[in-house]
């Protein structure tokens, strides 16, 4: 639900704010007066697309700003969860308009796409009316309507996934079909599968005989060095380390009686000496093991060398070698079983197929029977709405091209005959604004509590209408603000006095400029702009009473139909409304 909408340097609004309640809220004013201001404001706010014609004169830039309780919203709020732009349940749209053209737009304080901005906004608000923004004219949007109408998320939910699974079978038949005959490439596969299982690739094995080689490579270096270094730590020809530090200690121990401290010294030596012959055993092991096999180092270079040859052949690193080798071996598989996995194919898309025109069949028929009821609801309301002989029908057209759609088997177009004997045409082709504006009503009314936005906005819905069915509109649009946010923009009284709530928009020059300015009207307000849209120039006692008696006569007629007059007076002085304007 809109709370509230701010515009600062638009058009020849200085600065305004206004607030908003829930139920019906009208805007009325003289002509040229900027009403529809408003509305465009909103529209911008959308996403629409706006020039510098729409910042005031002298200023650089338009600011436009809109609040939205976002409560039972969950569409919403789960759009802004999704594109991480969520800000503790809050819901606040900025648009600023330069001078020289350019526009930049924000959510929740973060710089957004206008695409962000009217995906969202779609979720928000709706306008109607003789503008662009008119989400009816959609065959997207008709088709959401007539799916929230029919209540059937089930089946929407068993055709998406049946496309979903029938298009992924499709997608595998064709990707299998377009290799062709593959024989030749398994055969490439096979010789090169078989060059590659020859080697020990694994990384392991690789580091393994590395250094392997190496040691066969050097091993007349490592047996000399092994041999010298026994020979100076323990050998017996000539002084060794290990027989010095025996000797050493000998000495030390025989004076250590005399001088504590040599002790000290000795147990320094006792595990210098541990230390020497750990690493003798050590060092004789590894020459134990060493000897000079030219024969082995031969054929550790022909391994190395097929190896390396591999890697240059597949222009890889050797280590790489071995997840090529499970790649060229996971495709030679997949290749192998492609015959028979195209024969399953064919059984499984028929399967897919049979279970998306079941579960389309069953989606076709809640809108169909969700159509009719939707028909004949608009048509009467169309009739009351004074297009007599007018008919509205909801034609499904199925889809052409037999693949799997997840939106179901047809397409939906809104159709109108707006006077007897004229033969239905689409209402996107609709001529008259003041038709689709009351045809776009007669839709919402006739599908009350299908459309998940929670805000519409009428704009100029009674054009070219007047008398009874003026006011056969307001009451309408007041039985639509009983679970929508509705918002009017009129310059009928009869439709004026059905708001819950009523702003009116005047206009005078200051300082040689010419400034509109939103005023939130009292029950006195109220009764004074409905006497000067009955009255005119002259506004007298009579046109007074004719206003109290609408306004009257709109209580009442809630008092009949649903018993809450009270509960409706109590509500205006209660609501969050009101308007600040410079």
């Amino acid at each position: 639900m809109l709370t509230h909408l701010a515009l600062k340097d638009f058009a020849v609004v200085r600065a305004t704010e206004l607030e908003f309640g829930p139920g019906m809220t009208v805007i009325s004013g003289e002509t040229g007066a900027g009403k529809s201001l408003l509305v465009d404001a909103l529209g911008f706010l959308s996403g629409l697309r706006a020039d510098s014609g729409v910042v005031r004169h002298g200023s650089e830039r338009a600011e436009l700003a809109a609040g939205f309780d976002l409560a039972g919203n969950s569409f919403a709020q789960g759009w802004l969860r999704e594109n991480e732009l969520d800000e503790d349940g809050q819901c606040q749209l900025r648009r600023v308009i330069r001078a020289d053209g350019g526009s930049r737009a924000w959510i929740n304080g973060r710089p957004v796409t206008l695409a962000q901005l009217a995906e969202l906004a779609s979720l928000l608000v709706e306008i109607h009316g003789q503008h662009e923004h008119q989400s009816l004219l959609s065959r997207a949007s008709q088709l959401a309507l007539l799916d929230g109408h029919a209540g059937n998320d089930a089946e929407r939910a068993a055709v998406r996934a049946a496309a979903t699974a029938w298009q992924a079978l499709l997608a595998e038949r064709e990707r299998l079909q377009a290799q062709g005959d593959v024989s030749d490439r398994i055969g490439w596969l096979e010789h090169q599968l078989a060059e590659l299982e020859r080697e020990d690739l694994d990384p392991e094995a690789l580091a393994a005989l590395d250094a392997a080689h190496r040691r066969q490579a050097n091993a007349a270096g490592l047996i000399a060095a092994c041999d010298d270094a026994l020979a100076r730590l323990g050998g017996e020809d000539a002084p060794s380390l290990a027989r010095q530090l025996q000797q050493a200690r000998a000495a030390l121990a025989r004076a250590a009686e005399h001088e504590p401290r040599l002790a000290e010294a000795d147990g320094l030596l006792e595990g210098a000496s541990v230390q020497i012959e750990e690493a003798l055993a050590l060092v004789g092991r590894i020459r134990d093991d060493l000897e000079l096999d030219p024969a082995r180092l031969d054929e550790l270079e022909r391994r190395l060398g097929r190896i390396h040859d591999l890697a240059r052949k597949h222009r890889l690193a050797p280590v790489e070698l071995a997840a090529h080798r499970d790649r060229v071996a996971a495709e030679l598989a997949t290749l192998r079983g492609a015959g028979e996995r195209l024969d399953r194919l064919d059984g499984e898309i028929a399967v897919a197929s049979q279970a998306w025109q079941a579960a389309a069949a069953a989606l076709s028929a809640t809108r169909r029977a969700a159509g009719g009821a939707l028909a004949a609801a608009t048509t009467a309301l169309i009739a009351e709405l004074g297009m007599d002989g007018g008919r509205f029908l909801v034609e499904l057209e199925p889809v052409e091209g037999g693949r799997p759609d997840p939106n179901g088997a047809e397409r939906v177009e809104f159709l109108v005959a707006a006077n007897a004997g004229q033969p239905p045409r689409p209402l996107r082709k609709v001529a008259s604004g003041g038709e689709l504006s009351r045809i776009s009503l007669a839709i919402e009314v006739a599908a009350l509590g299908s459309d998940a936005v929670p805000t519409m906005v009428f704009d100029e819905v009674d054009s070219g209408i007047g008398g009874a069915v003026a006011e056969i509109v307001g009451r309408k649009l007041r039985a639509l603000g009983a679970s929508r946010q509705v918002l009017c923009v009129t310059h009928l009284p009869q439709v004026a006095a059905q708001g819950h709530a009523h702003y009116r928009v005047s206009k005078a020059p200051v300082e040689g400029i010419t400034r509109s300015a939103v005023e939130l009207l009292d029950d006195a307000g109220r009764e004074r702009e409905l006497a000067r849209m009955l009255g005119g120039v002259e506004v007298g006692a009579e046109a007074h009473a004719a206003a109290r008696r609408l306004l009257d006569e709109a209580v009442a007629a809630d008092a009949a139909n649903n018993g809450d007059a009270g509960q409706d007076a109590a509500a205006r002085p209660a609501r969050r409304s009101g308007a600040r304007s410079r």
